[in-house]
C-alpha cells in the first residue's frame, strides 16, 4: 500500500474511533443524566453500633438480622468538628447538610458565620435540591426545630432559636413539615392542640401554612387519613417532642410512659412523607430523624432507649421497601455520635434484678431502670433466650462505633472509613451527579 493511501486509510479509522468515542462520551452523558434520582437521609440520632445490638437482642433475637443489618454498603463513620473530637447534634448536622466542617456549635451556619456548602451553592442541599426544582421534606419525631433535621432547612446562630427556626421552616414552602413543637408555631398564649403557643412574634404559622395550601395535621389518625390528593403537609404531633426523655424512675413518678400512642411513630411520618413527596411527580430530597435515640440515651433510659431503636428500625424497613420499588432512589442513613455510650453487659447474674452499678462503678439499667429486672433477648438460634443488663458510659454523647449504612442507588459509594463530610458527598452525587473536588 503507497504512503498516501496508507495516510488516507489511518485518517479513516481516526475519524471513525472519534466518531465512536464522541457516541461513547453521549452515551455516558445520558446514562450519567440517567442515574441521577431522589435521596431520603435517615438519621437514628445517638445510635452507636453497640446500640443497634440491643435492639437486635430485643427485636429479633442475637442470631436474627434488623431492617438496619440488612442494608448492604456500609462504612465506619468519622464524625470530628473543626474544633472537638465528639460532634454535637446541630454541629454534625450542619456538616451532613453542607459537607464542610464548622465548629460545634452551628446551626446551619459555621457558628454564627454564614455557610457555603461543599458544592459552592449558598445553603443546605436541601435547599439546592428545592431550588433545583426537587421536592423536599422534613421529618422528625422530636420537636421538628430539631437539628438533625432542622439544620437542612433553616440556618440561625443559636440552636435554641426555635421559633425563628419554624419561621423559616414555614416560608421555605417544603412540601412534608412533620414532628412536634406546636408551641412554636402558634402566638404566645394562644391555645392549641397540644398545649399553648411562646411565639412573641404574634404570628399564627400554623393559620399562615393554611393560606399558603398546606393541609395541616395534629393527630396520629389526622396523619393515617390523610387524602390521597394532599401535597403538602403540615403535621404537629406534640407540644415538643413526640417522646418523653425522662428516667425511668422519673415517668413513673410523673406517671408517664415514653412513647405516648397518640403521636405517629417515625416510619408513620416516614411513610406519610414518602406518599405526599411521590405524588409531585418529581425526583425529591427528604430528611428523617428519629430524635428519641438520642435523648432516651441521653437520660440514660434503657426501655425508652430499646423502643427508640425499634421505631428507627421500623423506619428503615419503610425506606427499605420504597427504595425496592422504586430503585432510583437512595437512602443513606447515619448517625453522628453515640449517645451515652450504652453497652449491653450479658454476662451470668446471680439474681434476676440489675444492681445500680457494676464493679468499676459505671451505672447499670434494667427494664425498669436502676435495680430493675433483667432484660431477656428475643431466642437465639437453640431457642435460649439470655438475660442481660445495659451500663451507661455517661449522660453525654461520646465519639466512636457510629457507621453509615445504604441501600439503592449511589449506595456503593459507601466503603471502608469515611467522614462525616462525605455524607454530603454521597448524597449530592445521586441529586445532582459527583461534586468536583
Amino acid at each position: 500500500m503507497s504512503s498516501p493511501i496508507r495516510l488516507i486509510a489511518l485518517v479513516l479509522v481516526l475519524g471513525a474511533g472519534a466518531a465512536l468515542a464522541t457516541a461513547l462520551s453521549g452515551s455516558r452523558g445520558s446514562a450519567r443524566a440517567r442515574e441521577l434520582g431522589s435521596v431520603v437521609f435517615f438519621h437514628p440520632d445517638g445510635m452507636g453500633v453497640n446500640t443497634w445490638g440491643a435492639v437486635r437482642m430485643m427485636t429479633v433475637g442475637p442470631d436474627g438480622r434488623l431492617n438496619w443489618d440488612q442494608l448492604p454498603y456500609m462504612a465506619v463513620y468519622t464524625g470530628h468538628m473543626k474544633d472537638r473530637l465528639t460532634s454535637t447534634s446541630h454541629g454534625g448536622a450542619t456538616t451532613h447538610a453542607y459537607g464542610v466542617k464548622v465548629l460545634a456549635d452551628s446551626y446551619g451556619m459555621d457558628g454564627t458565620e454564614p455557610l457555603t456548602a461543599a458544592s459552592g451553592f449558598h445553603g443546605s442541599i436541601l435547599q439546592e435540591a428545592q431550588a433545583a426544582g426537587l421536592a423536599v421534606g422534613m421529618v422528625n419525631s422530636g420537636t421538628i426545630t430539631e437539628p438533625g433535621s432542622g439544620a437542612f432547612g433553616a440556618s440561625v446562630p443559636q440552636r435554641t432559636q426555635h421559633e425563628e427556626i419554624a419561621r423559616q421552616f414555614l416560608e421555605s414552602g417544603a412540601e412534608v413539615i412533620l414532628g412536634g413543637g406546636e408551641r412554636y408555631f402558634l402566638p404566645e398564649g394562644v391555645a392549641g392542640v397540644h398545649g399553648p403557643g411562646v411565639r412573641a412574634d404574634g404570628r399564627d404559622l400554623v393559620a399562615e401554612a393554611v393560606e399558603h395550601g398546606y393541609t395541616v395535621v395534629r393527630t396520629r389518625a389526622e396523619l393515617l387519613e390523610l387524602a390521597d390528593t394532599v401535597t403538602q403537609v403540615l403535621g404537629l404531633f406534640a407540644e415538643y417532642h413526640t417522646f418523653n426523655d425522662l428516667p425511668e424512675e422519673q415517668l413513673v413518678e410523673k406517671g408517664l410512659v415514653a412513647w405516648p400512642p397518640e403521636a405517629p411513630t417515625i416510619a408513620e411520618m416516614v411513610q406519610a412523607a414518602l406518599d405526599v413527596l411521590s405524588r409531585s411527580g418529581r425526583r425529591f430530597f427528604l430528611v428523617a430523624e428519629e430524635e428519641g435515640t438520642d435523648n432516651m440515651s441521653n437520660a440514660n433510659n434503657a426501655s425508652g432507649e430499646i423502643q427508640a431503636g425499634q421505631r428507627a428500625d421500623e423506619a428503615i424497613g419503610v425506606i427499605r421497601e420504597y427504595v425496592s420499588a422504586h430503585p432510583e432512589t437512595l437512602m443513606v442513613m447515619t448517625s453522628d455520635s453515640d449517645a451515652g455510650g450504652m453497652q449491653v453487659f450479658g454476662e451470668p447474674f446471680p439474681a434476676d434484678t440489675v444492681p445500680a452499678r457494676a464493679s468499676n462503678g459505671a451505672p447499670m439499667d434494667g427494664v425498669e431502670g436502676t435495680n430493675g429486672r433483667l432484660f431477656l433477648a428475643q431466642p437465639d438460634a437453640n431457642g435460649v433466650r439470655h438475660p442481660f443488663a445495659i451500663t451507661w458510659a455517661q449522660y453525654h454523647d461520646v465519639s466512636g462505633g457510629i457507621l453509615m449504612k445504604a441501600v439503592g442507588l449511589g449506595a456503593e459509594q459507601l466503603h471502608g472509613t469515611m467522614d462525616n463530610t462525605d455524607i454530603y458527598r454521597v448524597m449530592y452525587s445521586v441529586l445532582f451527579g459527583p461534586l468536583s473536588s
